[in-house]
């Protein structure tokens, strides 16, 4: 996490996004240590305390609706990246294909909120 977030951080786009919302980065990635565990190995702490479609939703409210499917490959393409620097085998597998349809998902939600009317 701390590999690939630093990446996040860095990078030309989705930098200052995280960097303009993520105010504690040491509880960010604890949290997401946390829901990654869950997802990949189904274990760990908080089990079915994570919903990333509002926290998205909210993110993308908070920059404008800048949110743009751009983000979310830029996203997956760090992601892909670390996971076949560090890991290998089905687990990590696993976790490519998860964030792939997660990233579909939310990007579809967070449109749709854009369009929902109050």
């Amino acid at each position: 996490m701390r590999s690939f977030y630093a990446q996040v951080r860095n990078h030309d786009k989705l930098g200052p996004i995280f960097n303009g919302i993520v105010d504690d980065w040491e509880s960010h990635l604890e949290r997401l240590t946390d829901f990654w565990e869950i997802v990949i190995l189904n274990s760990g702490p908080g089990a079915g305390k994570f919903s990333p479609v509002p926290v998205h939703k909210e993110v993308d409210k908070n920059t404008g609706n800048s949110i743009q499917q751009a983000h979310f490959g830029h996203w997956l393409e760090l992601w892909f990246s670390t996971l076949d620097t560090y890991f290998m085998g089905k687990n990590a597998d696993f976790a490519k294909e998860h964030a792939r349809r997660m990233a579909h998902i939310l990007f579809f939600r967070i449109m749709e909120g854009r369009t929902a009317k109050p």
